[in-house]
Formats: C-alpha cells, sequence, structure tokens
C-alpha cells in the first residue's frame, strides 16, 4: 500500500486550533443535535399541557376560557421542570448508550423529578399550577410525545447524510486511534469519517481500504468529496504538513483541527497519548480570569448553601447511624489530608465510613471493591454520598468547588505525579464534590485508573466554564440515584 499525500509539503510550525469556548460550542454538529433535541422536547411538552387542557375542559367552554390567559406560561414552567428532571437522569449526554427500556426507565424517573420539583413551585406559587386533572393528562401525553421523538430521533441522527464528513490526514498509530477509540455508533453519531491519507513513509495501522491517495488540490479532493473538516494526526509533523493546502482549505470553509482537539471534542477527554505541551500552550481554555473566579465562587456558595438547607436532616440521621454502630466514643467525622488548588495540602472533612483502625499501620491505601475496612452504615452512605455532604464546609471555607476533579491524598499525588505525564495539571483549579470524571468514568482504585480520569479532569480545566458546571451538578443526580461509581 503506497497510496499518501502527493501535493505540495511545506514545513511551516503547527498551531491550528479550533477555539472551544462558547461560542465555538453552538457550532459543533453534536451540540447542534442535541440543541434540536431539546427545542423540540420543550415545544413537544408545552403542547401536551395545551392538548391536556383542551381535553380537560371538553364541553366546558367556561373552564377553558379561565384557563387560557396563563396556558402558555404554564406550559413553559411544566416542560422546562421536566427537562430538567431528565437532563439530571443524563438524557441529554452526547453518548449516552442505553436499550429503548433503559432511555423509558430514565425518561420515567425523570418526569418524577420533574414533577417533584413542579409540586414544590406550585405549592410556592399557587397561580402557576395548572390543576391535578390538566397535569396528570399533560403528564401522560408529555411522555407518549416524549418517547415517540426520541424514537424517531435516535433514526434521523444515524442518516450519514446529515453527519459532518471528516477527512484525516495520517494513517498511522495517532490516526489509528479513531478507529480504534470511537468504535460505537454512539461515539460517531456526529461525523463520518470519509477516510485517512498516508503521510510521507508512516506505516499504515487503519484498515486499508479506508486509506486514500490524494493526487493534486488538497482543496481540490476535498472539495470533490464534500469535506466538512480535515482533522490533522500524521504520527510524524517533522516529514511536513501541507500548510499552504490546510490554509486554503480553510478559507474555502472547510474546518481544520488536530487529532488532539478532535478528541477533545468528540469525546470530552483530553487523549494523553496525542498532547504535547506546545498543544496545550496554544490551544484555547485554561480560563482564569478574575471574572471566572467570582462567578465560580458565587455559584459555589450559593450551591453550597442551598444543598446542605434541602439535607441537613440526611445529614443528622447519617451521625445518629454512626453512633448507633459504632458507640458514643467513635468519631463521626474524620479530616484527611487531600491536595487542592496549586498543590496545596487541606484537610478534608467526611462522615466516617471505614473502621477507626482501617489504616493502623500508617500506609495510604485505595478503597477497594468489597473493602472489608468499611463499615455496614459505611456501605449505605457511600453507595449514596452522603458521606460527602460534609465536605460542603470545606466548599464555604474556600477550600473546594462544586465542580472540579476529586481531591487526592498527598502520597497519591506524589507517586501519580511521577508516573503519569500532567497530572498535576489537574490541580490548576480547586478540587470539587463533583466533577466531569466522576460522570464520564468509574471510581479509580489504580494507577491506570487514575491516568484514565486525569483525560476527563484536564478537559474540565481546559473548558471549564458556568455552563459546564451546571451541567455536571445536574447530572450528578444520575450518579447519586443509580450509585455509579461508589465504592
Amino acid at each position: 500500500m503506497d497510496a499518501r499525500y502527493r501535493g505540495p509539503v511545506f514545513t511551516e510550525a503547527n498551531t491550528m486550533e479550533r477555539n472551544t469556548g462558547m461560542w465555538q460550542l453552538l457550532r459543533r454538529q453534536s451540540i447542534r443535535w442535541l440543541a434540536l433535541l431539546a427545542l423540540v422536547e420543550f415545544a413537544l411538552l408545552s403542547c401536551a399541557v395545551a392538548l391536556a387542557a383542551h381535553l380537560r375542559y371538553l364541553g366546558n367552554a367556561g373552564g377553558l376560557a379561565d384557563f387560557m390567559p396563563w396556558l402558555w406560561p404554564r406550559a413553559a414552567l411544566f416542560a422546562l421542570a421536566l427537562m430538567i428532571g431528565m437532563a439530571a437522569l443524563g438524557l441529554y449526554q452526547q453518548h449516552l448508550r442505553e436499550s429503548w427500556f433503559g432511555l423509558a426507565a430514565r425518561q420515567l424517573v425523570g418526569f418524577a423529578l420533574g414533577l417533584a420539583g413542579l409540586l414544590v413551585v406550585y405549592y410556592l406559587l399557587p397561580d402557576a399550577a395548572i390543576g391535578r386533572g390538566v397535569l396528570a393528562i399533560a403528564l401522560l401525553l408529555g411522555f407518549l410525545l416524549v418517547q415517540g421523538w426520541r424514537l424517531l430521533f435516535a433514526r434521523l441522527i444515524d442518516i450519514d447524510l446529515l453527519k459532518r464528513r471528516v477527512l484525516v490526514l495520517g494513517a498511522g498509530e495517532q490516526a489509528a486511534a479513531i478507529p480504534q477509540r470511537m468504535r460505537r455508533r454512539s461515539d460517531r453519531r456526529g461525523f463520518l469519517v470519509l477516510g485517512y491519507v498516508r503521510m510521507g513513509e508512516e506505516a499504515v495501522r487503519v484498515a486499508a481500504e479506508d486509506v486514500l491517495e490524494v493526487e493534486g488540490s488538497l482543496r481540490g479532493y476535498a472539495e470533490s468529496l464534500q469535506v466538512n473538516e480535515i482533522v490533522v494526526g500524521p504520527d510524524d509533523r517533522r516529514c511536513g504538513l501541507p500548510m499552504r493546502e490546510l490554509l486554503d482549505c480553510k478559507q474555502a470553509g472547510i474546518a481544520v483541527s488536530t487529532l488532539a482537539s478532535f478528541f477533545e471534542r468528540e469525546r470530552g477527554l483530553v487523549n494523553l497519548a496525542l498532547v504535547e505541551p506546545s498543544w496545550l500552550v496554544f490551544s484555547e481554555g485554561f480560563d482564569t480570569s478574575p471574572l471566572r473566579h467570582a462567578v465560580k465562587r458565587v455559584f459555589d456558595i450559593t450551591v453550597a448553601l442551598l444543598v446542605f438547607a434541602l439535607t441537613w436532616p440526611f445529614m443528622l440521621l447519617v451521625a445518629l447511624a454512626i453512633v448507633l454502630e459504632s458507640g458514643l466514643r467513635a468519631p463521626i467525622l474524620y479530616r484527611q489530608p487531600r491536595v487542592g488548588e496549586h498543590g496545596a495540602v487541606f484537610d478534608v472533612i467526611k462522615f466516617r465510613s471505614m473502621r477507626t483502625d482501617a489504616e493502623r499501620d500508617g500506609v495510604a491505601r485505595w478503597a477497594t471493591r468489597g473493602d472489608t475496612r468499611i463499615t455496614r452504615v459505611g456501605r449505605l452512605i457511600r453507595r449514596t454520598r452522603l458521606d460527602e455532604l460534609p465536605q460542603l464546609w470545606n466548599v464555604l471555607r474556600g477550600d473546594m468547588s462544586i465542580i472540579g476533579p476529586r481531591p487526592e491524598r498527598p502520597e497519591f499525588v506524589a507517586d501519580l505525579a511521577r508516573q503519569i505525564r500532567y497530572y498535576n495539571l489537574r490541580h490548576a483549579v480547586k478540587p470539587g464534590l463533583a466533577g466531569w470524571a466522576q460522570l464520564r468514568y468509574p471510581y479509580g482504585a489504580s494507577v491506570e485508573d487514575a491516568e484514565q480520569k486525569l483525560k476527563y479532569d484536564l478537559f474540565y480545566v481546559k473548558n471549564h466554564n458556568l455552563l459546564l458546571d451546571i451541567i455536571i451538578l445536574v447530572q450528578t443526580v444520575e450518579v447519586v440515584l443509580f450509585g455509579r461509581g461508589a465504592r
């Protein structure tokens, strides 16, 4: 196989990156699909209220006339509450993998959460209520309409004609990461790889039938294939990249990105095997501006106080359960050193979930599945995340944030930093009660797990903003309800 790029080659330094800020976020195909999904569901749920009102007051023109003046504001509130409930169950995740029954179960629980929120709002604002009859009919109609739309949507996004068409420059080890790491259909819902172009003398590591040969102009070839994006991922850039031709393609409206940026966008992680220091230096993100710090601090304090107001009865019950199991002399809380922002060490506060002699030899150990050091109460509060609630005090003190990488013990950090490249970059932000890695990867109890979670932690460090924090916070409800990652 000698198919490769045969156009003119230039060797200027490659610094092309796509801005991953809020404005560019809306340009992503996957985000546009999710926006379409959400907008249609908002319209369907709003219409469900209108249809429910007409069915409820069928033959009662006076009752319908009284209901109509505030119909659409009430319908919008109904739709918004149910969509927040579904978002909390992960139904707006980009790479949700679930059977039809699983999706229906998630939607049912999401509707229950949304209904609970609605009842609270109706109690506080009685004028916003739509009545029990209309509410019941709207819930049934809304569930059926959303189910039907999601079945149609699943077929719609799998149509190749509607996907972003991608051409990859490179056919070696690095380019092979796309078919190796994005094998599932759900991983490729937003794009279609047309083929791979061998660069220089690199060994071909993708399927031979997927290797393309470019003769003449790269722009002309890309336009003939109707390419929307060119992803640059050769094994050795010293062989030369067609920089002027890539610039010509970009001026023609064809997006150009690196393989690392492509993975960051499509999988929500920073692929450590593809990242060089120059990519981190020149890429967008890493917002540490005073405004971002202020917004994040206000968000942290607001959410911490709200969560405390909602959960303090559960905290009292946890404390009582620990006393009943371990006795009055055993401590209810425990403090443990953790590494925080910029490497500063602080004491994290948690409900005690292990025996008091769990580390009597002074050696730090990962928690493992079926760990015998965990008490009976400890297993319950770990599974439900109730053991984490005292960390709200750490958030209010400023040691932690609501959202961020999970804080690790200094002993583990020192060891992991020696073995994993870029590990200390996760300390560029405050650690958090919840995080992107906790949503995307199960509990880690090894160096290999820590390396996998670091990919998601670095994505958060690089792209964190208020919207992402809110998304993570809402989806953390799913983690708590289903106990994912608990150990």
